[in-house]
């Protein structure tokens, strides 16, 4: 273990081959009087305002202090920065037809850039995070399945393998049209900074296609995840890959790919999916553990920061999977008013806050019946707003935090301006992967 610089904390480094891997920082916080910044989605915290009130009931709100960014133009006073800038600009030629990937990789260099400014161990730094931006392996395949009147259908299927070097690739699935390689490649770069952080050796991967669930039938997307498992089952193993689930991909599907994952290597009871139902060998609590996760540290940097509570506060989610369904939960059970939850084609408004009842008909809708939340508008007690999200709503619905749980760049320039100056919230806390874009994250710095 090294400790570098007083800001970071738990710097690991890591050798295979004698070759340097993997740098990991495990905690990166930059930290003023007037604004709290932590690595977005290493600790899910992107801002959180704080002026030392006491009451949660009358929150004072001050414009956020500026942080350090990576200024990506080469500056001579640097050396350091100037070297790492321009290696990314050849990264950034490279990979132009890869925007989510660049963007992941500029967020996370920006985060480190105080390392690669270290006076003595800069080089170093900079090297070993050179390296992580080439993954180990990728891996494409085509998916053919028939839907329920005998059609052939084509998709296709990926798995970045991103870097093993503290264990084996561990990272979820994506089932969604979004999904191509630069969507999978950005995810397995973040999972690795994530898995490292749990401190367990896992290494970071992401995987997925564009088949999309939305609509089909549960035989059709049995015979999905089934032809999908035939191509994915010989990466897999539990020392080497261990997928889980993410977008589209719950505990229905991981049973179905779990399943075909047995019946063809008749094998049963090895850890090659995580997520799976209960009845399967998953694990108690999976379900909740990243949407409890998430309120857990919002609460723990409230309480410090603020010297508030969430009892009684106004929180906009946004998503309607499994990460906004527990987050949702916990708020409720904390006192928070949760006033939102939305899909990608409208969004649920509780303006006196959701009651369990409201929660309980949200769970039956995403993880029985696969429905729409407009299917459902008429059994609880908010409204639904069609083609909007939380972050678009008429000013006159107020919340004092945002959770963006749904997807990658949910919040562009403009949705984050609205949040800070118009909404005035207190924080945002992110539950997605890259909900806040880079130009509306410099709108909070």
């Amino acid at each position: 273990m090294l400790n570098a610089h007083p800001l970071f904390h738990n710097i690991t480094c890591t050798y295979m081959d004698g070759r340097l891997l993997l740098l990991t920082i495990l905690l990166i916080m930059t930290m003023n009087s007037h604004i709290n910044l932590i690595t977005p989605r290493i600790c899910t915290v992107s801002a959180l305002r704080f002026d030392g009130s006491t009451a949660g009931a009358n929150i004072k709100h001050t414009q956020p202090s500026k942080t350090a960014v990576l200024n990506l133009s080469p500056n001579k006073k640097n050396d350091e920065t100037s070297k790492i800038s321009s290696s990314l600009q050849e990264f950034k030629k490279k990979y132009s037809h890869q925007p989510l990937f660049i963007q992941a990789v500029e967020e996370m260099a920006s985060s480190l850039n105080p390392l690669f400014q270290h006076p003595t161990k800069g080089s170093y730094y900079k090297k070993a995070f050179l390296v992580l931006l080439e993954p180990e392996r990728i891996i494409s395949f085509r998916v053919p399945w028939v839907d329920d009147n005998g059609k052939l259908h084509i998709n296709k299927g990926y798995r970045v393998e991103f870097s093993s070097a503290l264990g084996p690739f561990k990272g979820g699935l994506r089932f969604h049209p979004s999904v191509d390689e630069s969507v999978l490649k950005f995810l397995a770069f973040e999972q690795i900074f994530k898995n490292a952080l749990t401190g367990l050796p896992l290494g970071g991967g992401k995987g997925g296609s564009d088949f999309d669930p939305k609509g089909k039938s549960n035989n059709e997307i049995m015979r999905f995840c089934e032809s999908f498992m035939i191509e994915l089952y010989r990466y897999l193993h539990p020392s080497t890959d261990v997928p889980a689930g993410d977008i589209g991909v719950g505990g229905g599907e991981l049973g179905f790919l779990y399943g075909q994952y047995k019946r063809l290597t008749n094998r049963h009871g090895e850890g090659v999916l995580t997520g799976k139902p209960i009845s399967i060998n998953g694990s108690h609590f999976r379900p909740e553990a990243t949407g409890y996760g998430l309120i857990y540290i919002a609460k723990l940097a409230i309480e410090d920061k603020k010297k508030a509570t969430l009892n009684g506060s106004r929180c906009a989610i946004s998503g309607s999977g499994n990460v906004a369904q527990y987050a949702a939960d916990k708020l409720i059970e904390f006192g928070a008013k949760v006033i939102t939850m939305s899909d990608s084609n409208g969004v649920l408004v509780f303006p006196n806050g959701m009651t369990k009842d409201d929660w309980k008909e949200i769970i039956k809708a995403k993880q029985i019946q696969r429905q729409r939340l407009s299917d459902i508008q008429d059994k609880v007690s908010g409204y639904y707003v069609k083609n909007k999200s939380p972050w678009t709503l008429p000013f006159d619905i107020k919340y004092d935090y945002a959770f963006p749980c749904a997807t990658q760049n949910e919040i562009d320039e403009n949705g984050a301006s609205l949040l800070i100056k118009e909404r005035n919230v207190c924080g945002i806390f992110e539950g997605a992967n890259l909900p806040i874009d880079l130009s509306g994250q410099s709108i909070i710095r």
